[in-house]
């Protein structure tokens, strides 16, 4: 039996609805919380007397909830340990900065400090606008694009379910105040495509059916047959880049997990919004249009 999934449109909107008004209001009100390429920070470069590895230093900064700062290994080092550490962390004040030395120092090894030194945002606010800048040309562009291979209501759709996943990236990483860093740009450029690719599919296959479909299907016909024919597909790839993500942050460390939740967020919201919300758009969307054209018939 299949799922009627345009029947239930109104659980999805109110669903979504809940979840981008929550979103929202954590933004407006929580805030983001900017890592240091956007908000500038501190690099302590130390030089152990033995090699050491990055994952002792990172287990002794939580104790600061410094666990997230980047620890590179300089000089002579290995793939795993090395004496030379540069920590690039969040803006720290003398104190703060002896006392991270002071316990490495003592819980990690004999050391000597190389430098101490404030650093300035990687990410400026020119650098940051030129991105947002290139984001809506891109935007208008994906706009024109399906406009003019589809129509002008299935890239409204498209363009619907790829806001809404951006929300929801954004509405969780402002709840739970996970830090927003460079990579952050590249996960959320990696759930817009996805999320436009997997619209598109959909949109596709229904703009094939239109050709096959009988006289007496409705629009909400023609869009769950499509959906189910392109079903499957939506879940392989979801399953697969799922596993990807799940492993990256998992087993990726710490530095790569937020990289791999804004991507897990996006992408499990794109499947969701691209079946659920962006068809059940278009479908609602075409029907009342050719009511209000029957109706336009008959009162001539």
């Amino acid at each position: 039996m299949r799922f009627d999934v345009i029947k239930h449109h109104r659980w999805w909107f109110t669903l979504s609805s809940l979840l981008v008004i929550a979103s929202l209001v954590s933004i407006f009100v929580r805030g983001f919380n900017f890592g240091i390429d956007y908000t500038g920070g501190t690099i302590v470069e130390v030089v152990f007397n033995q090699p050491v590895q990055v994952a002792q230093v990172r287990e002794d900064l939580k104790q600061f909830n410094l666990e997230n700062a980047i620890i590179q290994l300089s000089g002579e080092s290995n793939e795993t340990s090395g004496k030379d550490v540069i920590i690039r962390t969040r803006n720290l004040d003398a104190n703060e900065s002896a006392a991270v030395v002071e316990s490495l120092n003592k819980n990690v090894g004999q050391n000597e400090v190389k430098r101490v030194e404030s650093v300035g945002a990687v990410i400026g606010s020119e650098v940051t606008e030129h991105a947002l800048i290139n984001l809506d040309i891109a935007f208008l562009v994906l706009a024109a694009y399906i406009s003019f291979r589809f129509e002008y209501r299935i890239a409204f759709s498209s363009l619907a379910a790829i806001f809404h996943d951006l929300i929801m990236v954004l509405g969780v990483f402002s709840f739970f105040q996970l830090e927003i860093d460079a990579s952050f740009l590249a996960a959320i450029l990696t759930v817009i495509g996805y999320s436009m690719n997997e619209s598109v599919v959909i949109f596709d296959r229904i703009r094939e059916n239109t050709h096959t479909h009988k006289r007496s299907d409705t629009f909400a016909d023609l869009a769950n047959a499509s959906i189910a024919q392109s079903i499957h597909r939506s879940c392989y790839t979801l399953t697969t880049v799922l596993f990807a993500c799940c492993s990256l942050y998992f087993f990726g460390g710490d530095t790569t997990k937020n990289f791999a939740l804004c991507m897990i967020v996006g992408f499990v919201s794109g499947a969701y919004s691209s079946i659920c919300v962006a068809t059940s758009i278009w479908a609602i969307w075409k029907s009342s249009n050719k009511k209000d054209m029957r109706n336009a018939v008959k009162a001539n």
